[in-house]
């Protein structure tokens, strides 16, 4: 099916004939992965109708809207379409941006199909398809290797390694199935992995689905997702206020209609007391947090595809992050060179404040002849950055002629180019490769191989990645048919480094500060994890746990040594996750970077994904809840602090919210009790809570974070949002409140005031607790003053407009006449403050002593 001979005998490969490629591929459909599917925007609208949050408001809309009052139903309704418009807007950005990440291009693949080439899409690429594979294609299927000259691959993406690796051709016999990703010398290729030297043929042996990529991304399947934590949370106070205030209009209901038989009345002033109790406030507070959360995170460069994971990520414990990439920039740099039995570095001699001696020149020259005048792969491109800004122009031999290259054979790791310089009888070879293919074509003895293991030994240590060159000169009439029969001169080593990212030491230190642990998860080797595990400050660098160690290990023993290792190397993809289980069981909250679909499962199970936008995988960025648009690490740091700061002021408001409700729902439910006049109407609660609903989204959100939100170690996911000490505190606040206003409300009906005249004084004194009561919780450990001053717009905003409505409402004869009240004087509206200052007084005081 596959070769025919040509008149010479020669085999060649025919491939697929389009009949048969075709058949294939209505077997085995398109060659791509299932994916998330686009939603448009009447899916995206139906998911968040679908939110038990803002079911909750518009029901609560409906109900004012059946108690006859159109402006409250208005009112809450305005919240509705504020909340839907911009969680519509946040939620269709993030589709656009992971949709735009994923069709950044289309790759497409150079088959062999009935005896000739031809261009066709990659989703179209069957089982059998001959493909040709060239330096920067992209790898469209699981494939054996047929033929192959110099071919190396980036397999980072299944691996999470960076180095490319170098292929062999299949010997008919090696098991497919029975291979893993990552090694030299393996006679397969794999789907979505990059083509960085070379060339080759393969033919395709899985496709879609049942590629090494598929496989990963079938696995997220089996992975539940847990419920966010503050929706468990905010349901629970949810479903506490809700019967509360069904409690209490029953109790006025039956307690009105049998004290004065009046069932109507009762009802009318049950449903009232009811609707000051309903926790519309809730949802605003929870969704909108979460929305602006999510919008001041896209501005750091942070894209979330879940919002509930900004506050998570404010709570998480440990941070398991990717070492390639992650803390390191993913890009290989020539470090240290060694020639001659010496050892330097070569940053000061790039910089030109060195002279480099002539047997480093040598080697650096030869390294550059043994490496592609255009190179793609990034260790050439490494060598021909640093030589040419190294070495002088006569010594880069730009005018010199390849004549001809010997690539990689059997288990001879190196390469070698053959120059042609000027009209001399001899020809140039540089040859370059891994130290023992080297070692080997310079013939080296037992001793001298002992000698170059202990030269290699301070690269290993540093965590480099070592490459050796050779060179040898010979006659232009005797070029032997193998690399391995010239006179080759060992020249020296090549130490090259992937170097850290110049924010990741800080960003470790701000994690440490606040209390989180970091692990760094690695497919890499110890020696170089450790060494960049001491470089950017990991707590016990000494420690590693492999993952030879991790199969040898029960579930019980490796929850005992992750008690103290923070370094894990040459880990497999699967054991990524048995890591990350591993953490959790013990109660952890974690948060797990990555970028390849390896990462992905991980990703999934981890309470906060981390995804890579500029070089991370589809697979990867569907299964996270957060994507680094700029891959940098210090991006996480910025995105605890900010998850810390919403759930500090996510309390507040709470705390507020609670608060506010105990004097509201007293004034209403006390008096008819007693038998004093009604205080409070529907048009009165919609009015203060045109005030709550605002400050509690608005004003309490975009406070500040406080100086000390990342000098302290993170909040237990076993903590509740509101606990048993904040609900004492808003208790004492709102039953204060309560208590003066009711003093007050006592003292003006003695006086003999009007109704109209009680229910304004009442009212306004009301209002100010309200807002002193958003003043006081903006900070539970500094005076209200000293709050003011931190710069917080929305609260300037609410207050003038507060200030402008009260006093419309109290001199504007039709709008007293809506609100049922009578003129008042300003010794009245002097009288409201000073009883509301003195019910929350106690709390600065507090406060002080607080802080002392």
């Amino acid at each position: 099916m596959f070769q025919k001979m040509d008149g010479g005998g020669k085999k060649f490969l025919t491939g697929l004939t389009s009949a048969q490629a075709a058949a294939r591929l209505k077997i085995d459909g398109y060659n791509e992965l299932p994916s998330q599917k686009k939603r448009g925007y009447a899916v995206i609208f139906l998911e968040m109708l679908k939110e038990p949050m803002l079911l909750l408001l518009a029901a609560a809309g409906l109900v004012y809207f059946l108690l006859g009052e159109p402006q409250d139903a208005l009112m809450l309704s305005s919240f509705v379409v504020f909340v839907l418009g911009i969680t519509f807007y946040q939620r269709h950005k993030t589709e656009r941006a992971v949709e735009a990440l994923r069709n950044l291009s289309s790759p497409r693949a150079l088959v062999v199909r009935d005896g000739a080439r031809r261009r066709v899409p990659g989703r179209e690429v069957v089982i059998g398809d001959v493909i040709v594979l060239r330096e920067g294609d992209r790898v469209p299927a699981d494939a054996v290797i047929l033929e192959s000259a110099n071919l190396m691959a980036d397999e980072s993406m299944l691996t999470g390694e960076s180095v490319p690796v170098s292929k062999t051709a299949w010997d008919g016999v090696r098991d497919f199935a029975g291979e893993t990703p990552g090694g030299d010398n393996l006679p397969f290729v794999y789907s979505g992995t990059l083509i960085t030297r070379g060339r080759g043929l393969v033919r395709a042996a899985a496709t879609a689905a049942a590629t090494r990529m598929g496989m990963i991304g079938k696995s997220l399947d089996d992975i539940n997702e847990e419920e966010p934590l503050l929706r468990k949370e905010t349901g629970k106070l949810v479903g506490l206020f809700a019967a509360a205030g069904a409690f209490l209009c029953a109790a006025i209901v039956l307690y009105y209609g049998l004290a004065n038989g009046d069932w109507l009345g009762g009802i009318l002033y049950g449903l009232t007391v009811s609707m000051s109790m309903l926790p519309e406030e809730f949802p605003v507070v929870l969704m909108i947090f979460l929305a602006l959360g999510a919008w001041r995170m896209s501005k750091k460069k942070v894209l979330t595809r879940n919002a509930a994971a900004i506050e998570s990520l404010g709570a998480a414990e440990i941070l398991c992050v990717d070492k390639t990439g992650t803390i390191t920039l993913n890009q290989m740099r020539l470090q240290a060179i060694s020639a001659g039995g010496e050892t330097i570095d070569t940053g000061e001699y790039e910089e030109g404040q060195a002279v480099l001696a002539d047997k480093f020149h040598f080697l650096l020259e030869y390294s550059l002849l043994a490496s592609q005048t255009d190179p793609f792969d990034p260790l050439e491109k490494e060598i021909r950055r640093a030589g040419t800004s190294i070495l002088s122009e006569g010594r880069l031999h730009a005018d010199w002629k390849l004549i001809k290259e010997y690539p990689f054979s059997g288990n001879i790791l190196a390469l070698s180019h053959v120059w042609e310089a000027g009209d001399g009888d001899r020809y140039i070879v540089a040859s370059k490769g891994a130290p023992e293919s080297i070692a080997d074509l310079c013939h080296f003895s037992d001793d001298q191989k002992k000698e170059l293991a202990a030269r290699m030994d301070p690269f290993f240590k540093k965590g480099l990645r070592v490459l050796a060159v050779a060179a040898a000169r010979v006659a232009k009439s005797e070029l032997p048919g193998h690399q391995h029969d010239f006179d080759f001169q060992f020249a020296g080593l090549l130490g090259f480094a992937d170097p850290i990212r110049p924010s990741a030491p800080e960003a470790v230190r701000s994690c440490y500060r606040a209390g989180v642990r970091v692990c760094m998860i690695t497919g890499d080797y110890p020696a170089t994890a450790t060494n960049i595990a001491r470089r950017i400050g990991l707590e016990n660098p000494d420690r590693c746990l492999t993952g030879d160690d991790l199969k040898k290990m029960d579930p019980g023993e490796l929850a005992r040594a992750i008690e103290t290792v923070n370094i894990f190397a040459r880990i497999a993809p699967e054991q990524k996750m048995v890591i990350v289980n591993a953490f959790k069981s013990k109660g952890k909250a974690i948060a797990m970077t990555g970028d390849g679909v390896n990462d992905a499962p991980a990703l999934k199970a981890a309470h906060i994904g981390i995804a890579m936008g500029e070089r991370g995988t589809d697979v990867a960025r569907e299964a996270a809840d957060l994507v680094l648009l700029n891959d940098d690490f210090s991006s996480i740091v910025q995105g605890i602090k900010t998850g810390r700061s919403i759930f500090d002021n996510l309390k507040k408001a709470i705390a507020y919210i609670f608060a506010v409700h105990i004097p509201i729902a007293g004034i209403s439910f006390l008096p008819v009790v007693m038998g004093w006049p009604v205080v409070f109407y529907p048009a009165h609660i919609a009015f203060l809570e045109l005030i709550i609903d605002p400050a509690c989204s608005l004003v309490f959100e975009a406070e500040p974070e406080s100086k000390n939100v990342m000098n302290r170690p993170p909040r237990d996911l076993k903590d509740p949002l509101f606990g048993r000490r904040e609900m004492l505190v808003s208790l004492l606040q709102g039953l204060g409140v309560l208590a003066a206003v009711f003093i007050l409300f006592q003292y003006t009906l003695a006086s003999q005031r009007s109704d109209d005249e009680a229910r304004a004084i009442v009212f306004t004194a009301i209002v100010f607790a309200n807002v002193m009561l958003i003043v006081c919780n903006l900070s539970w450990s500094r005076i209200s003053l000293s709050v003011l001053g931190d710069g917080n717009k929305a609260l300037y905003w609410m207050l003038g407009t507060v200030a402008l409505t009260l006093a419309l409402v109290l001199s504007v004869p039709f709008l007293r006449q809506v609100f049922h009240f009578a003129p008042i004087t300003f010794v009245d509206v002097a009288l409201s403050f000073a009883v509301a200052f003195a019910s929350l007084l106690w709390f600065e005081i507090f406060k002080l002593f607080r802080k002392s």
